[in-house]
């Protein structure tokens, strides 16, 4: 039949649409499709275009002044030509370029995910929205897809187009939300970005990925296509991680910065690879079992420290790429170090290239500041109560066991995902459809967190940091708690730090600050944190809180390490802390390393190494972290003389811990004893080597037949300045 008339006049009001960059769905218009009366019409819109052709067919033809191209085809046209057809054209400056139509592929997203996006429950959301490399029908290139129901037009735009907002127009997907396009030829690496127009205001903005593997390095903020080709080989490890039985095994975390705990000769950041071989080597060497990072997700400020998130799933760029990450994890796992990540759900920061009002409205975060903003962080809060902004979030904790075999997850700010007037005045909250002050929609999304981490990655440890007296926080959800594995035991650290501040002679009046815990110490399953929050700020370092002249200063902070080591409770020591670091935590430098070469900071050190090694091999110092039958009190009475005494044990092994608070040495002290016998000296932090003064029992005591405070035997020690003692009962005699 003759070619139609009216083939290369399509309704204006489309070609309008295009041009003014908002059609909601360009693939109505663009593409090859069935002509009413016959053939085949087939359009292409290609800014800065002047010549378009099909590579196997005839020319097209430009429609009035626009970037739309198009040929009406017969049906013997139609059937010779290939159904992913390429174009061959022409642009301004006389280059002549190729390329394949994404308007010739059907939708890559299946009903049953946007359905399951839609409920929330869709737990590998991140290999549908985001850009994936993918072959389609034996054609390469990357499927972008992304969320914004509140958009009239998204494109996707990069290097590959000028970063023009009108060449590549997506698919709408309709009441989910969801755009889609598949672009065909770009691979792993192109940058891009997705702009966005507003349905209600029409302003166009450019967004990055919120579900980006990979982002550029700061200050720029576009997204990168990753695709990873890592060859992980932890597999020993992953199953033994199944099993792992962390309630009654030895947890020693060192908590780290990546990018201050070393740098190189000069100055800049160390990659992942690099800070793989030198973290390990040191981690190995002084006796930690894990390692916590700080929060890796890509975020724009370091002085935030990675706790201000702005792309959830991309490993930050500072220290490379995501299979640099990988390389760093499946390094730990091959020597024996486990690897937990600081994740950051309770906000995110008002960047305006990020989450943030992405699609113009308040899609992630509420629109009511009294529910949707932190005034003391300036950041937004999630909508917990929204099934995608929910999915976004567990897909996410998810995606860093799945795609990075991380070990599991110490959850930031819990207290203020939990109290809707967290840090808040009167009239600046809203309570819940119950009148009170709990965020029902942040608990539940914390139970769901937990149910599925758990079943998914069984031996994974879940982590609250939570600063409040929210009952059963590491409690199964069947019991009604929250599911956490453990929580950070904040008053433990508030008390102890408080105690250790105070000069020596007024410590025997706030004696109750170090044994106050054991009234709560099994409510939960806690982890005792001296952590980076506690040495920034003014705050001062550890060494610098502590009270006294320079010596006292040394043995007041390897007292304070014992007491954390020896006290029921899994252990975290941020970096620094180990050797004595003088200065605050600066997160723009490394560490100064230099110290450990002081006599003084290189005793702490060993001390450090020490406890780790002692707490290592006695099981009377991790098999009951979370039961009172791991521990007693030999004396908690003696305020006077800030001595307190008491015992780790489990079955018949037993290690006496005996710490003097004082500068004072303690002759001819008496204790009470479980049973006669000798007990040996298994550490003593005021020993030589450590910098002490070298005082205690010569390395063993002979407990007497003499009964003392309720107990059938007694020792007689000297109790050495400052210190902590630990005896382990040898033989009976």
């Amino acid at each position: 039949m003759d070619q139609p008339a009216e083939f290369l006049t399509p309704a204006s009001y489309d070609v309008q649409c295009l041009r003014q960059g908002r059609h909601y769905d360009p693939f109505t218009l663009l593409g090859c499709h069935p002509h009413p009366q016959g053939g085949w019409l087939l359009r292409c819109w290609l800014p800065g275009a002047v010549r378009v052709r099909l590579e196997q067919g005839p020319e097209l033809r430009r429609v009035g002044d626009s970037a739309l191209f198009s040929v009406w085809l017969s049906g013997a046209d139609r059937a010779s030509l290939p159904r992913h057809y390429a174009l061959l054209w022409q642009d301004g400056c006389g280059q002549d370029r190729r390329s394949l139509c994404p308007y010739s592929f059907a939708p890559q997203i299946g009903d049953l995910d946007l359905h399951l996006f839609g409920e929330g429950r869709h737990w590998q959301l991140y290999n549908v929205l985001g850009a994936r490399w993918c072959n389609i029908e034996g054609v390469e290139g990357v499927q972008f897809a992304v969320w914004a129901p509140s958009a009239e037009r998204v494109s996707v735009v990069g290097n590959f187009n000028g970063w023009n907002g009108l060449c590549h127009p997506m698919r709408s997907r309709g009441g989910s939300g969801v755009w889609e396009l598949f672009i065909p030829g770009l691979d792993d690496g192109e940058r891009y970005k997705y702009e966005i127009r507003n349905l209600h205001s029409g302003h166009c903005f450019m967004k990055a990925d919120p579900y980006a593997r990979s982002m550029e390095m700061r200050p720029r903020t576009a997204s990168i296509v990753h695709r990873s080709r890592f060859p992980w080989q932890d597999g020993d490890w992953l199953a033994r991680r199944a099993d792992f039985d962390w309630q009654h095994q030895p947890l020693n975390i060192y908590e780290v910065h990546l990018g201050s705990w070393q740098r190189s000769d000069d100055g800049r950041f160390l990659n992942y690879r690099e800070l793989a071989r030198r973290l390990v080597d040191y981690v190995r060497w002084m006796g930690f079992t894990h390692i916590n990072l700080l929060p890796l997700s890509e975020h724009p400020l370091d002085e935030s420290w990675g706790y201000q998130t702005s792309a959830y799933y991309a490993p930050t760029r500072r220290y490379g790429d995501p299979d640099d990450f990988r390389y760093f994890v499946d390094y730990c796992h091959q020597h024996d170090i486990g690897v937990f990540l600081d994740w950051v759900p309770a906000h995110f920061p008002k960047d305006s290239f990020a989450l943030a009002r992405f699609d113009g409205t308040a899609l992630y975060e509420h629109e009511d500041p009294r529910l949707g903003e932190h005034q003391d962080w300036g950041t937004y809060i999630f909508n917990f109560g929204r099934n995608e902004v929910r999915n976004f979030l567990l897909a996410n904790a998810l995606y860093w066991m799945r795609e990075f075999h991380v070990d599991g997850l110490r959850v930031d700010a819990v207290a203020s995902m939990l109290y809707l007037d967290y840090s808040r005045a009167p009239g600046q909250w809203l309570p819940n459809r119950y009148g009170g002050n709990e965020n029902l929609e942040a608990i539940e999304f914390l139970k769901q967190l937990n149910t599925e981490v758990h079943a998914q990655y069984p031996g994974v440890v879940m982590m609250a940091e939570e600063s409040t007296s929210w009952p059963m926080v590491s409690r199964p959800i069947w019991m009604g708690g929250l599911g956490f594995s453990m929580k950070w035991n904040m008053g433990w650290m508030n008390d102890t730090l408080s105690y250790f501040e105070k000069d020596p002679i007024h410590r025997r009046y706030h004696h109750n600050q170090l044994t106050f815990s054991q009234l709560y110490a099994y409510s939960e399953n806690f982890i005792l944190p001296l952590s980076h929050d506690e040495v920034v700020h003014l705050k001062r370092s550890l060494l610098d809180k502590m009270p006294g002249d320079l010596w006292q200063k040394y043995a007041n902070l390897r007292l304070l390490l014992a007491w954390q080591m020896l006290h029921p409770g899994k252990k975290l020591l941020f970096m620094g802390g180990e050797f004595g670091q003088w200065a605050e935590w600066d997160c723009r430098r490394a560490l100064d390393w230099q110290l450990c070469d002081v006599p003084a900071h290189r005793g702490v050190q060993l001390l450090q190494r020490d406890l780790n090694q002692l707490y290592a091999t006695e099981p009377a110092l991790y098999r009951h972290d979370f039961d009172h039958q791991g521990f007693c009190w030999l004396d908690c009475n003696d305020y006077e003389q800030s001595v307190l005494a008491f015992i780790r044990q489990d079955h018949d092994q037993q290690l006496l811990c005996i710490f003097n608070f004082t500068p004072v040495v303690r002759h001819d002290y008496r204790l009470g004893a479980p049973r006669r016998g000798v007990y040996r000296e298994r550490l003593n932090s005021d020993a030589a080597f450590y910098g002490g003064s070298n005082l205690g029992m010569g390395g063993q005591v002979t407990a007497e037949p003499t009964p003392w405070q309720h107990w059938p035997a007694s020792l007689r020690l000297t109790l050495p300045p400052l210190a902590v003692v630990v005896l382990r009962f040898e033989e009976t005699c």
